[in-house]
């Protein structure tokens, strides 16, 4: 290793000798810095150099209405959210067993990852009632099971496709304010529904040519007594 530098101390001009009392008076320090020399060079004066002027900021006026209350502004955001990694366990066409929510137990096949990081799934509908939907990976078990999903075509979906429309609520009545009984439906699009059609028909051709497939994907999954779920392989 190369030798490190040496730091020479700074040394006062005008030692202490005792603290508080310099070796050499004003004037021998005077002399001893060259303040003469600059000063001779000056005309007898020590140069001075003109201070900068200050940019003076404009009178703003006060508001002539204030809020009662304090109104606190919003910080602003500049995360970038990444990514979202997706399980090295899923990938198209892998079968996923759905571990909360209204199809817990469900069975479904993975088709894609969407732009939120959200996984497209479905049943297939016609198997064992599992839409076109999406799931957080979280919530999901990957399986060793799969289906050849080549013939399906999922390009339309995305994160907007499953988009609620914003709807204006409607004044209700004094009579209808009472009936909560009389509540609408909520309609299913009929493009929703042929595209649902369209995926199923394309999925359930490649699950039949596989033998028990389909009885499979229909079970739901469940725990009984005595299994123990780390000791299992799906």
């Amino acid at each position: 290793m190369p030798a490190a530098k040496q730091r020479t101390p700074k040394v006062s001009r005008n030692p202490d000798l005792i603290r508080g009392v310099g070796k050499y008076s004003r004037s021998q320090m005077y002399h001893k810095r060259g303040l003469w020399a600059i000063k001779a060079k000056n005309g007898g004066v020590f140069p001075r150099h003109d201070a900068k002027s200050k940019v003076v900021a404009p009178v703003e006026k006060p508001a002539k209405f204030y809020p009662a209350e304090d109104v606190k502004k919003p910080l602003a955001n500049r995360r970038k959210p990444n990514p979202t990694k997706l399980k090295a366990s899923i990938t198209p066409g892998t079968v996923l067993i759905i571990l909360a929510g209204r199809f817990k137990g469900k069975r479904v096949v993975y088709l894609k990852q969407l732009t939120s990081g959200l996984l497209l799934v479905t049943g297939p509908f016609k198997i064992n009632g599992v839409p076109l939907r999406r799931v957080n990976q979280s919530y999901v078990i990957g399986t060793s099971t799969k289906v050849d999903i080549s013939g399906v075509n999922i390009e339309k979906f995305d994160d907007k496709y499953f988009g609620k429309v914003a709807e204006k609520k409607k004044k209700k009545g004094e009579g209808e304010f009472f009936e909560a009984d009389k509540e609408e439906k909520k309609v299913i699009p009929q493009e929703k529904k042929e595209d649902q059609k369209t995926v199923d028909a394309a999925l359930i051709k490649s699950i039949e040519a596989v033998p028990e497939l389909k009885t499979y994907l229909g079970a739901r999954f469940s725990l009984s007594q005595g299994m123990k779920p780390h000791e299992l392989v799906f």
